[in-house]
């Protein structure tokens, strides 16, 4: 058996070869829903829909992406479908065999035809290996790399002439979003790739004996072949089957919190697409599948999450300004004043709800929004981590209404165990305004507090506006020239002084040249503030 471990393919962008096709089908696809009349999310779902697995990507894409298009097309957007036609048998079998170099039936002692399910980029078939292991095979569509190849092209060249107005009345860079989701897919279409985010999962999961991963057929799998243990559990969101089997959803549901708050604060790698179909329970653990979309933050943008963390549960607006600076991405001037303000509105919304209330995942949505109205843009791991903590509170909220999702993550933060760690009794003790370090009573001192931590910080650049203050600082600035001017006249008028008495070559009637020239100097001078102070009158 030789199994097939690697591929290349040209950069979509420069990839030659007829798109004419392409192009007037996509031009069909437009025709048929009549956009002259406008577009609405529902819309936009159904065309992105019927233009194929390229655009179904780019919208599952842009659903993460509040910062671009408006929150209801996001919602929109994350309905975008995952079941498609499945494809023939035949070409299934044909896939596994180009890959495996081999009958299909020499490693595998049972394949089920009709597949577990079926998405834009591959389908998943029930399998029986040769040692009788129950495994599933994840079978990649055999044309899909080079049609996305196609369409991605086609895309590049459109945004040439196409410009997408943001929310903000800038230019979004439709090459940098196609390149972001190109990206996505390249992965997700590199099985070796999603069997390596199993491994890593794994590893930095081992702790934790309530959470499990697959395990991937490591001499099985290829970039079009996936092949793993087949996970049969219950879904998450299935209460009543967990209930019969005697399972405490407030554990569940806590656990599962806790465990997702690890992936994100504690490693930086995390599930960014934790739908309940994507989360089975199974032998007392929950078990994480469909890891092909995963989403990554460094070091520094952890740290800086939790700081944001914290500071919207203290309701700290400088901790949370500091923070959105600290992770974004800016080019132009901030106005500072405007998004402190921004922030704090957010807060006060917050600050009336109740602790446990609180959707952490929204208040992160918000936040974006709030950023890319200030001109700041997020990296693309915080915002698929905006739109995979609303999923997954979403889930924990089916399973356990009452569980308190914004305490566990703020454990987590705090280095805690969530057994241990009761932010509701520290907040109802202290006061939510004293746990925040003082609150923002004292407006003045916190005011210098920023300034001084600014500084402390490295941030050298003070940006200061004087609202109409051009006519006082053009006043001032006239006046220190003229105080520069009457200096300098006065040193010359003393040097040249100093000069006359002395017998230094040459001279003009009997008196050094350098003297006569420094009193002409220092005359004109006098006379010229003479004129812009007297005549003038602009003291």
């Amino acid at each position: 058996m030789t199994v097939t471990k690697g591929r290349k393919c040209e950069d979509p962008k420069q990839k030659d070869g007829s798109s004419g096709e392409r192009l007037r089908e996509i031009l069909g696809v437009f025709g048929r829903y009549n956009l002259i009349h406008g577009l609405s999310p529902e819309k936009l779902r159904h065309i992105l829909e019927d233009l194929g697995p390229t655009f179904i990507k780019l919208g599952q894409i842009l659903s993460m992406r509040p910062d671009m298009i408006p929150e209801e097309y996001c919602r929109e957007l994350t309905r975008l479908r995952t079941e498609v036609r499945p494809m023939a048998f035949a070409e299934v079998v044909a896939v596994l065999e180009s890959e495996y170099g081999d009958d299909y039936r020499e490693i595998f002692s049972a394949l089920e035809e009709k597949p577990l399910g079926s998405a834009s980029i591959a389908q998943v078939h029930a399998a029986v290996l040769k040692n009788g292991r129950s495994v599933v095979v994840k079978v990649q569509r055999p044309d899909i790399y080079d049609r996305m190849c196609l369409d991605i092209r086609l895309l590049h060249k459109a945004a040439v002439i196409i410009k997408i107005i943001g929310r903000t009345g800038q230019v979004i860079d439709l090459n940098g979003v196609l390149d972001e989701m190109w990206a996505v897919a390249k992965q997700e279409m590199d099985f070796m790739t999603e069997a390596e985010h199993i491994r890593r999962f794994g590893e930095l999961n081992r702790a934790l004996k309530y959470v499990a991963f697959p395990e991937v057929e490591w001499e099985l799998t290829t970039p079009k072949v996936l092949c793993m243990e087949r996970i049969e559990g219950i879904q998450i969101d299935d209460t009543e089957a967990l209930l019969q089997e005697g399972y405490d959803l407030h554990d569940i549901a806590q656990k599962l919190a806790a465990g997702y708050a690890k992936q994100v604060i504690e490693d930086g790698f995390f599930h960014a697409d934790p739908h309940p179909g994507n989360i089975l329970i199974r032998d007392g653990k929950i078990v994480f599948i469909d890891l092909g979309m995963v989403g990554t933050l460094s070091a520094h943008d952890r740290q800086l999450l939790k700081k944001s963390m914290m500071a919207i549960v203290q309701c700290d607006v400088y901790e949370l300004k500091q923070a959105v600076l600290g992770i974004s991405r800016h080019t132009g001037k901030i106005n500072h004043s405007r998004l402190s303000a921004d922030i704090d509105d957010m807060l006060n919304k917050y600050g009336a709800i109740d602790l446990g209330g609180l959707d952490i995942g929204q208040a992160f949505m918000d936040l974006m929004a709030i950023a890319e109205t200030n001109g700041l843009s997020m990296p693309a791991g915080i915002s698929m981590l905006g739109r995979g903590m609303i999923t997954m509170e979403g889930v924990i909220g089916k399973v356990d209404p009452e569980t308190d999702v914004i305490s566990v993550y703020a454990a987590a933060v705090a280095g805690a165990s969530f057994e241990e760690f009761d932010l509701r009794k520290i907040l109802e003790k202290n006061g939510r305004l004293l746990y925040g370090l003082g609150g923002r009573s004292l407006e003045f001192s916190s005011n210098l507090m920023e300034i001084m931590k600014l500084a402390s910080k490295g941030q050298s650049k003070l940006n200061i506006e004087l609202v109409g203050s051009e006519e006082p600082l053009s006043k001032i600035s006239h006046m220190v020239n003229r105080l520069i001017i009457s200096l300098l006249s006065a040193a010359i008028l003393i040097g040249s002084s100093l000069i006359c008495l002395t017998d230094m070559k040459p001279t003009l009637l009997g008196i050094p040249l350098f003297g006569v020239l420094g009193y002409t100097l220092s005359f004109i001078l006098g006379a010229w503030l003479v004129f812009d102070i007297i005549i003038k009158k602009k003291l």
